[in-house]
């Protein structure tokens, strides 16, 4: 099971350095759930895939998107809870969401998803 979760991160971090928006949205539900760093909720895949297509096409051109899983902890043998550190670079940025995974008939996929930038040190 975690090799499974740990390989949608793989595949969203190829799609991001493809810059392919429906590669990098293709790890998420169809009826995802989507909150971005700015707080704006994206409903569905390809409400993600257009935010994303944007952003690709814009201030995330040619860039890497880097992930490092922290946890994955199985609520039932069909659904985890995942924490997600991540990091974009050459831009600086390092994100860390929180996501649910859900084992459907062909396969796990994102079903939400919550990402933030953490506030730095006090």
């Amino acid at each position: 099971m975690t090799e499974e979760i740990y390989a949608l991160w793989q595949r969203m971090e190829q799609g991001w350095a493809d810059g392919d928006a429906l590669a990098f949205a293709s790890v998420y539900a169809e009826d995802v759930d989507f909150v971005n760093v700015r707080g704006e909720e994206l409903l569905g895949r390809q409400a993600v895939a257009k935010g994303h297509a944007e952003l690709f096409a814009g201030p995330y051109r040619d860039t890497k998107l880097s992930a490092e899983i922290s946890l994955v902890r199985p609520l039932t043998s069909e659904i985890s809870v995942v924490h997600v550190t991540s990091s974009i670079a050459p831009a600086g940025i390092t994100t860390h969401a929180q996501a649910v995974v859900v084992r459907r008939e062909h396969g796990w996929e994102i079903a939400a998803f919550h990402n933030m930038i953490p506030k730095g040190k006090s």
